[in-house]
């Protein structure tokens, strides 16, 4: 499995899934989750307050993932999770690495072969970027050699992306990961 670090616009990526840092509520809110739902037209505002209204009653909870379609953006689905938010009390780095692990295994069911993450957590969640980009690395880490685990029944991913907004969470994202 190939990682990438790019400073852009997440909305932008042509992948088969790009990850949305969502709130609990999954009905839109600001930063990328913000610019997702922008991008992706009232579509998605209407497919999140379906999965409200069926499976999701009580809001998607903090680590776990769901996807939608994509609608207007150049990716197919979207796949919003819920960061923990360091203000709010929520500084366990396990719910951080069960952001990024469940969005792969939801990228994995959907047959993803390339997926797009932003930093989540980093910003208005008051997660510092380093140690972000630490459990994420190691999530993807973990998610691959499970997958070469399970041998040919594994994922189809191929490609993971980190695409970053700011120059300075890029920096971070690549001396961590050492590009």
């Amino acid at each position: 499995m190939r990682i990438e670090i790019l400073r852009g616009d997440i909305t932008t990526r042509g992948v088969d899934a790009i990850v949305n840092a969502a709130n609990s509520s999954l009905l839109g809110g600001g930063g990328v989750d913000g610019a997702i739902h922008r991008a992706a037209g009232l579509e998605l505002l209407e497919a999140c307050r379906e999965l409200r209204r069926t499976q999701l009653q009580d809001g998607l909870p903090v680590g776990a993932a769901v996807a939608t379609p994509a609608f207007r953006l150049p990716a197919r689905w979207v796949i919003h999770t819920v960061g923990p938010n360091r203000h709010a009390g929520q500084t366990d780095p396990a719910l951080l690495a069960s952001c990024v692990r469940e969005s792969l295994n939801v990228a994995a069911g959907l047959g993803a072969r390339s997926i797009a993450f932003p930093a989540i957590s980093a910003g208005i969640y008051g997660w510092d970027a380093t140690q972000v980009a630490e459990v994420a690395f190691d999530a993807v880490r973990w998610f691959s050699s499970s997958v070469s685990v399970r041998g040919t029944e594994g994922s189809p991913l191929e490609l993971v992306e980190f695409v970053l907004f700011s120059e300075e969470t890029t920096a971070v994202f690549r001396a961590v990961f050492g590009a």
